[in-house]
């Protein structure tokens, strides 16, 4: 089906009232062919839009899924790059037209035409920016002697595990997810890795201390050292040197200190964009027909009671899904928890909603190996994190989105059954 779709517009007669015009949407323009775009565009034609659909990335591959970047690329030199589908398949099954190594890098709505950093010009009537991150860049290594590297493609995925193969000296700095994956593959293959991070303890942002100290002890008994309250000044050939003087050798620094949104086609557009692409709960932007998904999109969170850029693999997926239908004419507001999940050595570590601001209670025992956190303000649960306890996650999951309301004494209890607070 093409989409008509109705627009309220303002007519030239009987003192401004506004009437009804029926729009037809023939063209949408995906920017972006990262994990967002895909599955935006497949969710496209899943509703039955029968227009032209047309994909714009600036790799030369396919939409594929980033996780597999720092887990399963560098856990094995046999790992190929999985795809949500090959080249051909786009076009030949779905009948997208998917544009490869061509980055959009302006574009005129009034007009309603996006270009190609070649030159090229496509129409649209909907556009969607998915045009996700870019790695933070750490201005002390800028030009550096030794060789520096992010980890955000599949070329910086290949590129690291040929370090990780030859067994070489890697120095990460950030003590993030993306960080200590790369530094569990390495570590488990033989490399002497050294993690250095500004906080005074790991994943500071999302994880409870304890969690923090279960996963730094982890990495410690594979032979990983890490550098607390410390900032990386430069470099040698083949050191890298910290604030307070000390030189680590290295043959290798991964940097891992966060992303940015890629905005930049937002701004041409001067659309808000500081910290990430404003939408509101159906991923519209400021700008008529315009939408956002994924990675960039600034979007509403209740748990954590503020606008936030959510770059997680389930958010990227599903809030893409969910503004595609909203392109397509459905009202479909997308208001999910955020979730993501790690897996480190024999720890299997997933987060939901938000843990910080709020009191945290165990279920089961911390000294074990299974147990889950759940944070909660009142008595809403506003986020959990699970230790290998993925069946707690995935009810703790569904209690969030519902917006249930469970006792202390209910969560604590080892015997309680979650399922019961949806009931």
């Amino acid at each position: 089906m093409l989409v008509h779709d109705p627009l309220i517009t303002r007519s030239a007669t009987h003192q401004g009232a506004k009437r009804t015009v029926a729009r037809t949407i023939e063209n949408i323009v995906i920017a972006g062919a990262g994990q967002a775009g895909g599955r935006a565009a497949e969710a496209l034609r899943a509703r039955g839009f029968r227009g032209s659909i047309t994909m714009l990335g600036d790799e030369p591959h396919p939409p594929y899924e980033r996780p597999q970047l720092s887990k399963a690329m560098l856990q094995s030199p046999y790992t190929a790059i999985t795809y949500i589908k090959q080249a051909r398949d786009w076009n030949e099954a779905l009948g997208i037209r998917l544009e490869t190594g061509a980055a959009a890098v302006d574009c005129d709505p009034d007009q309603r035409i996006v270009s190609t950093a070649d030159g090229r010009t496509f129409p649209f009537d909907r556009l969607l920016l998915a045009t996700g991150t870019r790695p933070r860049r750490l201005s002390a290594l800028q030009d550096a002697p030794l060789e520096v590297q992010y980890l955000r493609n599949v070329e910086d995925a290949f590129q690291l595990r040929r370090h990780v193969e030859a067994r070489s000296r890697i120095v990460i700095v950030g003590g993030g997810v993306i960080g200590l994956e790369a530094a569990c593959a390495a570590a488990k293959n033989g490399c002497r890795v050294t993690v250095i991070e500004t906080e005074a303890r790991l994943l500071a942002r999302a994880f409870p201390d304890l969690i923090s100290d279960l996963v730094a002890d982890r990495h410690r008994s594979h032979g990983v050292e890490f550098l607390f309250g410390m900032t990386v000044t430069g470099c040698t050939s083949r050191s890298v040197r910290l604030s307070n003087g000390t030189e680590i050798a290295a043959d290798l620094v991964l940097v891992g200190i966060g992303v940015v949104p890629s905005s930049d086609l937002a701004e041409r557009l001067g659309l808000p964009a500081a910290g990430g692409i404003a939408v509101d709960a159906c991923g519209r932007t400021a700008a008529p027909d315009i939408f956002c998904a994924g990675d960039a999109a600034l979007q509403w969170s209740r748990c954590h009671g503020r606008a936030i850029r959510v770059e997680t693999w389930a958010n990227a997926q599903n809030q893409a899904i969910a503004v595609a239908a909203n392109m397509v004419g459905e009202v479909k507001e997308y208001d999910d928890p955020p979730w993501f999940w790690t897996d480190q050595y024999d720890l299997n570590i997933q987060v939901t909603g938000d843990m910080r601001d709020a009191d945290h209670i165990a279920r089961g025992n911390p000294d074990s190996a299974k147990f889950s956190i759940v944070a909660i303000r009142g008595s809403e649960v506003v986020g959990a994190l699970s230790v290998n306890a993925a069946k707690d996650m995935a009810m703790l999951r569904r209690i969030i989105a519902a917006r249930a309301k469970l006792s202390r004494a209910d969560l604590e209890s080892p015997s309680y059954d979650l399922r019961a607070a949806l009931k």
